[in-house]
């Protein structure tokens, strides 16, 4: 059975990185506790929707466009699959979802509704099941996946090597003149397994 990591074992994971890696020790200490595990209650299907709204967005844009979807559907306990299925695309549409976006979070909702999609079983399915099944729905890649492993299902060795911001911070971190290729990234990131994920996340912190 895979399951994610509990807080305790994320802040275990943190003490464990801190001996492992002086560079990422400092940036530990600079950010205090890992908060990786703070989305861990989102609604699994909520936390898709989210994600393909927030596709080439800023925060701010998503937020807003992912609340309005919310409130067409009469609150956030109400965004189900059938109420998304429910809604005229011309209202979705104007809540500010490109047709594209509506297509792929009609197509989440038709294939969750129909059982082809369980998301409440990806809690025991592993790391390359889950992500054969998020990248299924339209619009779903590898990187909306392993966002998913990492934040809604707090999957502990999660390393996103697509994320401009975790090529970035690596860059950073590393004092790199150049971005990082993928093997590098890799190479660089072997210390920190089986703790791939709490490590990415002070990662991100250095584009803050």
């Amino acid at each position: 059975m895979a399951l994610g990591l509990s807080d305790a074992e994320i802040e275990r994971a943190r003490r464990i990185l801190m001996r492992r890696d002086p560079l990422l020790a400092a940036l530990i200490k600079q950010h205090g506790r890992c908060r990786l595990g703070d989305h861990r209650t989102h609604e699994p299907f909520a936390a898709l929707v989210r994600t393909i709204t927030s596709q080439q967005l800023s925060t701010k844009a998503a937020a807003t466009i992912l609340g309005r979807v919310v409130a067409i559907v009469g609150g956030a306990e109400h965004l189900s699959p059938a109420a998304i299925l429910a809604v005229e695309a011309s209202a979705l549409r104007t809540a500010g979802l490109s047709m594209q976006k509506i297509s792929y979070v009609r197509d989440l909702a038709e294939r969750v509704l129909d059982g082809r999609l369980d998301l409440h079983a990806f809690e025991t399915h592993d790391d390359e099941a889950v992500i054969e099944a998020i990248t299924s729905v339209k619009g779903l890649g590898v990187w909306s996946a392993q966002m998913f492993l990492m934040f809604r299902l707090n999957r502990g060795d999660i390393f996103p090597v697509g994320d401009l911001g975790i090529v970035k911070g690596m860059q950073r971190l590393h004092g790199m003149k150049r971005r990082p290729a993928p093997r590098t990234m890799l190479r660089l990131a072997e210390k920190w397994r089986p703790y791939r994920s709490v490590a990415s996340w002070y990662v991100w912190r250095l584009n803050e």
